[in-house]
């Protein structure tokens, strides 16, 4: 299993589109994801609305928990999505 935090750095948050892209990611791969602000109380960020009701603003920091074959890919990808500011800043 990896563990990390991961700030959210982008001026509007985790709002819908950027929700509906980090879903997209941990969509495409088999293990399992789940986010949240306390690392005992996490939701599967593969679903859209669970991401959106966490309200996490611009510097909220996430715990995200992945396990399975390919979690160390997935955690790559959302990584880099997230230090892109979900490609939305230029």
């Amino acid at each position: 299993m990896i563990c990390v935090e991961l700030t959210i750095i982008n001026k509007l948050g985790l709002h819908a589109r950027a929700a509906a892209k980090l879903a997209s990611t941990t969509g495409k791969y088999g293990c399992t994801i789940k986010t949240g602000r306390k690392p005992d109380k996490l939701v599967d960020a593969k679903s859209v609305m669970s991401l959106m009701l966490l309200a996490a603003s611009q510097g909220t920091t996430l715990h995200f928990h992945f396990e399975g074959d390919d979690a160390k890919k997935a955690h790559q990808d959302v990584e880099q999505l997230i230090a892109n500011r979900f490609d939305e800043e230029r």
